[in-house]
């Protein structure tokens, strides 16, 4: 097992070929700088291109929080005004294109504090298992900040327009039975057994067919395009059937066996 450190981002991977990345900057509850946002966007295009990769867990040190969002104290030095928020803004949708088109399965481990940026960087992740004592919410209005397209793109798509023109306008911290109700979250879990809860659901993703994975994950992101489907699009459906890995799920399964697939 490795474990590397660089500006504030861990990164773990097991002999599942399990990747767990964590923000690791509990004395500020794990804030964001521009910095760790572009070691973000670099990470996960350098996952995008290793096909080994099974499933990723992303989640905050320290137990307080997963991240309250953007490090308030850059906004002086890097985003005061319009040109310096549009070159930070830019770097940013760069990194969430990466985030959201990493083709791995992604599940959040979300301890505490889930806010503004951290809560969509959260949100870009598959699936969302928190504790109890979470709380989330994005109140930027309160900064007299506007989200761009990219992240508010992010959020749309997590819980739809309407309740993401709520979370917006009203600027609410809320807990985590509602963040379920909204979507935010797929699961609430003590908070205790927050990691652990990741960890399972990680390994049950790792378990199955790593191609059909990212079939699905493509396809889903494909149908919130309305333009209507090609003969070839729908064709790729059906690719599946030509794998090594159907082969192996299929066979096993007729065996009584747990199948080892190679993502081939």
């Amino acid at each position: 097992m490795t474990v590397m450190s660089v500006d504030h981002v861990l990164v773990d991977r097991d002999d599942l070929n399990i990747v767990t990345i964590t923000l690791n900057r509990p004395d500020k509850l794990n804030a964001l700088t521009k910095t760790m946002w572009s070691r973000l966007g670099d990470l996960f295009r350098e996952l995008s291109a290793d096909e080994s990769v099974r499933c990723i867990v992303m989640t905050g040190a320290g137990g307080k929080a997963f991240s309250p969002g953007n490090d308030i104290s850059e906004f002086e030095t890097d985003r005061s005004n319009s040109k310096q928020a549009s070159v930070y803004g830019a770097l940013m949708a760069r990194n969430i294109d990466a985030m959201r088109d990493c083709p791995h399965p992604k599940v959040a481990a979300i301890r505490g504090i889930c806010v503004g940026g951290g809560m969509e960087i959260a949100g870009l992740c598959d699936i969302r298992i928190c504790g109890e004592s979470s709380r989330f919410g994005v109140p930027i209005s309160k900064l007299g900040l506007v989200m761009g397209y990219h992240e508010i793109g992010a959020l749309k798509s997590l819980v739809g327009a309407g309740t993401a023109l709520e979370i917006l306008l009203e600027g609410r911290v809320f807990d985590a039975e509602e963040a379920q109700r909204l979507g935010v979250v797929s699961r609430i879990v003590t908070d205790d057994c927050v990691m652990t809860e990741a960890r399972a659901a990680a390994e049950r993703v790792a378990a199955g067919a790593p191609l059909v994975h990212r079939w699905h994950r493509k396809f889903l992101q494909r149908l919130e395009d309305p333009a209507p489907l090609t003969p070839e699009e729908i064709e790729e459906a059906y690719a599946c059937f030509d794998t090594e890995d159907f082969q192996t799920g299929y066979q096993a399964f007729l065996n009584k066996k747990t199948p080892a697939f190679k993502g081939r």
